[in-house]
C-alpha cells in the first residue's frame, strides 16, 4: 500500500476559491465570471428571440430554430461580445485573458453550446466544456 496523498483534483491543480480566480478575474463586479442565474436566463431570452423569428418566418422547419440561434450567437459574439440575452442581463463573452473573443471562438463555443452536454459540465470557474474548448469565459460587463 501507497501512502500517497490523492490530488484535491483530477487535474491536479488547486480548486478555485470563487469563479475565475485562477483565470485571473476578479470575485465580483465588472469583469467578474458570470454566475448561473444570469447565464441561464440569457440563454433562455436567446432562445425565445430565436423562436420569435422561427415563428414568424420558419415554421415547420425542423433545424430553422436551431440554425436561427447559431447565427444569432456566432454574429452577435462575433461583433458585440454576447447574444441578445448577454447584452441585456449585462454580460459579455471574452478570452481567457479578459481581451475581445474574435470572430472563431464564437463559432466553435456556439457549435458545442448547440450539442448541450459541453454546456452542462462545468469546471471549478463555473465555465462550460464549450467555454473551456473555445479558450473563452462569460463575464459580467
Amino acid at each position: 500500500m501507497s501512502n500517497a496523498k490523492p490530488p484535491s483534483r483530477w487535474s491536479g491543480a488547486a480548486p478555485s476559491t470563487w469563479p475565475g480566480e485562477r483565470l485571473g478575474f476578479p470575485e465580483e463586479g465588472r469583469g467578474s465570471v458570470g454566475r448561473p442565474g444570469r447565464r441561464i436566463g440569457a440563454l433562455l431570452i436567446d432562445w425565445a428571440a430565436c423562436f420569435v423569428v422561427y415563428a414568424a418566418f420558419f415554421f415547420g422547419n425542423a433545424w430553422a430554430a436551431t440554425i436561427i440561434f447559431m447565427i444569432e450567437q456566432i454574429v452577435l459574439m462575433a461583433f458585440t461580445g454576447g447574444g441578445f440575452g448577454h447584452l441585456l442581463l449585462g454580460l459579455r463573452v471574452v478570452k481567457v485573458d479578459g481581451t475581445f473573443a474574435g470572430w472563431w471562438r464564437p463559432i466553435i463555443r456556439t457549435a458545442l453550446l448547440v450539442l448541450t452536454i459541453p454546456a452542462l459540465i462545468w469546471d471549478s470557474d463555473q465555465r462550460g466544456l464549450h467555454d473551456v474548448f473555445a479558450g473563452t469565459v462569460l463575464v459580467r460587463r
